[in-house]
């Protein structure tokens, strides 16, 4: 009954106002108000202060500056493996596994297309087509910085307004399309291992997303598919290493990253509900053996 009075209101609710609202105050500076709220969200979710580089709440003049604190130098160490790839997010796997054909599993019962993820872009759907997927879920209490996984060139960035829905496990399992209806900022990156699509949903209060190259992209939320295109060498390139910093939210939601077909195989120990770290050893270049 619950589940049910929760996910009526994701419908009836002006998510738009709603996160606009909460936006606006996590951003505003509110002295020792700002202290209260971020003691009161460490104690809610337990995080461990003793990561973060400024471990004291006094610290930070905002509640985003607190949401996308840094974490300490070490204190996730980058796998060093020549043919693999790094998880990017410190979170949760809701799915990861097969694309068929264009078909994502979003949850049991529900699959999304990639032409759809990708907001219709069918040139760009047909290079992840058979290929791999992963969708990891932040939760609050997650470090919401988002990293590469891999080196990689940066060839395009679009960004998608849509629906916030909240994107946590009872509503992938309950709202068909959710993460193809959602706001979404979509980073294309051409890498050793392929494409890959390093993807940023927005959800029910995520203020913001940003990228480190060019800081918030949706200030505005104007309603309009806006697209990027860089350079893959020179002035205006952006090129990133493995763990790189990439991007951040302010308030969490999730990533999903796509692959395209026999590129990668994923470590085997990675299965919905793994929790990830950032840094750790996500998956493999596939070695093609000769006939």
């Amino acid at each position: 009954m619950l589940d049910s009075i929760k996910i009526k209101l994701q419908y009836l609710l002006p998510k738009q106002c709603i996160t606009r609202l909460i936006g606006w105050g996590a951003d505003q500076q509110a002295g020792w108000m700002t202290h209260m709220a971020i003691k009161a969200f460490i104690r809610y979710y337990k995080i461990n202060m003793k990561e973060a580089l400024y471990s004291q709440p006094e610290h930070y003049k905002t509640f985003n500056d607190f949401f996308v604190r840094p974490l300490r130098n070490g204190m996730r160490p980058i796998t060093d493996y020549v043919d693999g790839l790094v998880l990017p997010v410190d979170g949760t796997i809701s799915q990861l596994g097969n694309i068929e054909q264009d078909k994502i599993l979003q949850a049991k019962g529900y699959y999304y297309t990639l032409e759809a993820l990708l907001a219709g872009n069918y040139l760009l759907a047909e290079e992840f087509k058979n290929g791999q997927f992963a969708t990891i879920y932040l939760s609050p209490s997650n470090c919401h910085r988002v990293h590469m996984p891999c080196n990689g060139t940066l060839r395009e960035m679009i960004y998608v307004p849509g629906d916030l829905f909240s994107v946590n496990s009872l509503m992938t399992m309950n709202v068909s399309n959710i993460f193809a209806r959602n706001e979404r900022l979509i980073c294309i990156f051409d890498t050793y291992f392929g494409p890959i699509a390093q993807i940023l949903i927005g959800a029910t209060i995520v203020g913001s997303i940003e990228t480190v190259w060019s800081g918030t992209v949706n200030s505005t939320r104007e309603g309009i598919i806006q697209r990027w295109t860089y350079p893959a060498t020179g002035e205006g390139a952006v090129i990133l290493k493995k763990g790189e910093d990439m991007g951040r939210f302010k308030l969490g939601s999730t990533v999903i990253n796509l692959f395209s077909a026999n590129r990668i195989e994923f470590t085997p120990k990675l299965i919905s509900g793994f929790k990830t770290i950032i840094g750790e050893e996500f998956a493999y270049k596939i070695k093609i053996v000769p006939d």
